[in-house]
């Protein structure tokens, strides 16, 4: 019996010494809140913020899926030139237990042809990828919201300058 109570106990140690590599790491990357508005016409493509709390490390997050819509990616607004033009972002820094929020007037996701069976659902699910770990991936269901129709709010955004006005949103990314 004694052999057999210390290989049990050794495994025990054994298995709660994996369990150790995360104890006072404290903080975990993670997608904590975030929301999409809809574009304020089916062929202008929505706008999505949200908001990542940093980990134990310094990460980057390089790309935004999602399955249900045709595209999605990371822009900026930033000064040029006495004016304010939105450009592609590669990369975004997650400073180690800090904080990445993309809002409006700063980075932002741009959303093309969101399928209508997500926004009947309120939700799209969306994949956030990081440089750590084999390019992280987490999963976040962000909530879809209708346009407010204020002429200023962020569903007026216009991405026009970029050379995006002639792409068109799928045809069932405003049916309800």
């Amino acid at each position: 019996m004694k052999p057999f109570a210390f290989a049990a106990l050794a495994a025990a140690s054994l298995s709660l010494a994996g369990c150790g590599e995360n104890l006072g790491a404290g903080q975990q990357l993670n997608v904590v809140s975030g929301h999409i508005v809809m574009g304020a016409t089916p062929d202008r493509p929505s706008v999505g913020y949200f908001r990542v709390d940093g980990g134990p490390r310094d990460v980057e997050l390089v790309a935004v899926t999602a399955d249900l819509a045709q595209r999605v990616e990371m822009h900026e607004t930033v000064r040029e030139n006495n004016m304010m033009v939105m450009k592609p972002l590669e990369r975004a820094a997650v400073p180690a237990k800090g904080e990445l929020v993309f809002k409006q007037g700063g980075k932002h996701l741009m959303i093309w042809g969101i399928n209508g069976a997500a926004v009947r659902a309120g939700k799209l699910p969306m994949a956030f990828v990081f440089t750590n770990n084999n390019n992280e991936r987490i999963l976040f269901d962000m909530v879809i919201k209708q346009p407010t129709g204020d002429a200023g709010g962020e569903a007026a955004m216009d991405h026009g300058a970029m050379g995006h006005e002639s792409e068109k949103a799928a045809p069932d990314a405003a049916k309800k």
